[in-house]
């Protein structure tokens, strides 16, 4: 007897199995041109980081006194196995560029079709223009100020968090004495002497190591957020407790009327909410000193304006104020060190990962950085500031 069956011939026959293609490492050839911005000093990649990266195959063209700025020579370079050229229409015919701001127009104009550009990307210092280029050409941009993995943690903003932190202090310390035409107080705690009272206002990474480091000096510091989770897990990151307080006016004004040195160090969505009066600062001791950290987004100080490295300061209402947005530029070398450790990484695992096709395929964290896909916006914080059509990465990642 004939068993019957509710599967045609065809159903049962093997069909064939498709197995994933993995895709294959591939050689990199990096250009690291100069900054064209004088303000800017850093380059992202070190003679060390060259050495890494040509012990993986990958070749480094690097213009020539790109480092100067961050105390590295082209000797340097060229030992570690770098290319080095005179020509930046070389370095930009490169695949990939790397540098720490987003090229200018021009710059773009001599990169090759399908260029992958990895840089900062500073939103206030770009224009819709910018994105049209990149558009025009195909180019693809990855921003190193974007990438972050599925805990929240930002790598390359922590890094310079904490350099913008600790140098706040110092730069305020410098600014105290008599020979900066400071009041000439001692940034410390010196027997007998009461020590002196600094303010920060937030409580995020430049406000912790902005915080350690005066009370590494000896400083008394109080502390400003409103944001009662972020004062709590800076208490449990400090040496010792210190006073801190939500944001109320009252509270905040007598701080302020008490204190040598206020850092500003609030971010908002945007642009970093003022939370300091012009009336707060002309109560504020004469010689007092405001470093304002969030000048890049605007500042959190009304009388904040922005000021150069060549000339960073200037005095309101007898107050000195500093407001160089670039302030991790300061300490080029320190802050080229630490972005190329950052970065370098990366480097080897988009290679790893074959292409830039293969880090958005991949679950890797350098997806979260791509905002341009060869030329198609994918960040929506970019595509909503200058009003551009936005693509969600995912939809490529097939």
């Amino acid at each position: 007897m004939a068993m019957t069956t509710p599967f045609s011939k065809k159903d049962l026959l093997p069909l064939e199995e498709c197995l994933m293609v993995e895709r294959k490492r591939s050689d990199m050839f990096i250009g690291v041109p100069k900054e064209n911005f004088s303000t800017e000093k850093r380059i992202c990649i070190t003679p060390e980081a060259v050495q890494t990266l040509s012990t993986y195959g990958h070749r480094v063209l690097i213009e020539k006194g790109a480092g100067e700025a961050a105390s590295y020579s082209d000797l340097d370079y060229s030992k570690a196995g770098a290319e080095l050229t005179s020509d930046p229409k070389k370095v930009y015919s490169c695949q990939i560029i790397v540098k720490v701001v987003p090229p200018t127009l021009d710059e773009i104009k001599l990169m090759a079709p399908y260029t992958v550009i990895w840089s900062t990307v500073q939103l206030k210092t770009l224009s819709k223009a910018y994105f049209e280029a990149l558009s025009k050409k195909k180019i693809s941009a990855i921003g190193f100020d974007f990438i972050h993995d599925k805990y929240g943690a930002y790598p390359a903003i922590s890094t310079l968090s904490e350099i913008a932190g600790i140098s706040a202090i110092q730069i305020a310390a410098e600014l105290m004495t008599t020979t900066n035409n400071g009041k000439g107080l001692l940034f410390g705690n010196v027997t007998g002497v009461l020590p002196t009272e600094v303010v920060i206002l937030g409580a995020g990474l430049v406000a912790e190591y902005a915080a350690k480091t005066a009370l590494g000096m000896g400083a008394n510091v109080k502390v400003f957020d409103n944001s009662i989770q972020k004062l709590r897990r800076l208490q449990n990151n400090l040496p010792q407790q210190i006073s801190t307080s939500t944001i109320q006016e009252k509270i905040l004004q007598k701080a302020l009327m008490r204190c040598d040195v206020a850092i500003g160090a609030i971010r908002g969505k945007n642009r970093a909410p003022i939370v300091v009066s012009e009336t707060m600062v002309e109560n504020m001791k004469k010689g007092a000193v405001i470093i304002d950290v969030s000048i890049d987004s605007g500042g959190c100080f009304e009388t904040s304006e922005l000021t150069t490295h060549e000339n960073p300061t200037i005095v309101k209402s007898g107050v000195i104020h500093y407001g160089v947005p670039n302030i991790t530029s300061r300490y080029s070398k320190t802050a080229s060190m630490a972005l190329s450790n950052i970065i370098t990484p990366m480097l080897i695992e988009y290679a790893e990962n074959g292409d830039l096709d293969g880090a958005v395929h991949s679950d890797s964290v350098l997806q979260t950085g791509i905002y341009s896909y060869k030329g198609l916006i994918t960040n929506r914080i970019v595509a909503e500031w200058f009003n551009l059509d936005y693509k969600d990465i995912h939809l490529f990642a097939f």
